[in-house]
C-alpha cells in the first residue's frame, strides 16, 4: 500500500495519535515502532515521506537513515527530544531534510509535512486510503477492500474532487463548474452520478458515510465509513 507518510517512533501513543491526526486532514500515515519494522515496511509498502525518531529501542535513527539512503531518496524528517546542535548537524549531514523538536505541535507538524510533500511534487490530497476505500488520483484507480472499482471518467473526477476537499461542503454550483465545467448542468444529472458513486463505494449506499448530503448546500466527503 502507498502512504503519504511513514512514522518511525518507539513512543507508540505519540506515534499513533500523530498518524490519527494526520488522517483527519487527508494525509495517510503508517506507523512502525522500530528500525527492524521500518525495513519490513518497505518490503511491501511505500511512503512519500518518513518521520524518523533518533532514539529507537533497537537502534538509532542516524544509522537507519544511512541505511535507507542506500535505496531511497524519500524525504526524511528527523524528530527528537534531544536538543544538541550536533544532533541537528549530523541529521542533516547524513541525508535528513529537516529536524523537528519534541514535543511538537501536531498542527505545525502537519503543515510542515504537507509543505514537504508539495515541495517534492507530491500532493497529500491526491491519495486517500483508510483500509476500506482507496482513491489514487495519480494512478486513476479506486478500490474497495482492495478490489478495483470501475468508474466512468466523470464519476472518477467527481469522487476525486470531493475527496480532495475532504471535510468541506461543496455546493452544487461548484461541482457543476469544477467537475462538469458547465454551470448549467442540472440537479438531476448530479444526483444520478452521486447515487452511482455511493453504490460503488459505500458499505451501505442507503446510509452513506463517505459522500454525505448537506441539505440546501451540497455534498461533503467525510472520509469516515463508520
Amino acid at each position: 500500500m502507498k502512504y503519504n507518510c511513514l512514522i518511525v517512533d518507539d513512543e507508540k501513543m505519540l506515534a499513533d495519535s500523530t498518524a490519527e491526526y494526520f488522517g483527519l486532514f487527508g494525509v495517510t500515515a503508517a506507523v512502525v515502532y522500530s528500525a527492524e519494522d521500518c525495513g519490513k515496511f518497505f518490503e511491501t509498502d511505500t511512503a512519500e515521506l518518513i518521520l524518523l525518531d533518533i532514539n529507537l529501542g533497537d537502534g538509532n535513527g542516524f544509522d537507519l537513515c544511512k541505511k535507507l539512503r542506500r535505496s531511497t531518496d524519500v524525504p526524511i524528517l528527523f524528530i527528537s527530544a534531544r536538543t544538541s546542535d550536533d544532533d541537528k548537524i549530523v541529521a542533516l549531514g547524513i541525508g535528513g531534510d529537516d529536524y523537528i523538536q519534541k514535543p511538537y505541535s501536531l498542527g505545525v507538524l502537519l503543515a510542515k509535512v504537507k509543505a514537504v510533500l508539495k515541495r517534492y511534487g507530491q500532493n497529500a490530497d491526491s491519495y486517500y486510503s483508510d483500509g476500506y476505500l482507496t482513491i489514487d488520483a495519480q494512478a486513476k484507480q479506486v478500490s474497495v477492500n482492495s478490489i478495483p472499482v470501475k468508474l466512468t471518467a466523470l464519476e472518477f473526477k467527481l469522487l476525486t474532487y470531493l475527496a480532495e476537499n475532504k471535510g468541506k461542503v461543496i455546493s452544487k454550483r461548484e461541482l457543476f463548474e469544477k467537475v462538469w465545467e458547465d454551470k448549467f448542468t442540472g440537479d438531476g444529472t448530479l444526483n444520478v452520478h452521486v447515487r452511482r458513486l455511493r453504490e460503488a463505494i459505500e458499505p451501505d449506499p442507503n446510509d452513506p458515510r463517505y459522500i454525505v448530503t448537506v441539505w440546501g448546500d451540497g455534498y461533503k466527503f467525510t472520509g469516515d465509513r463508520r
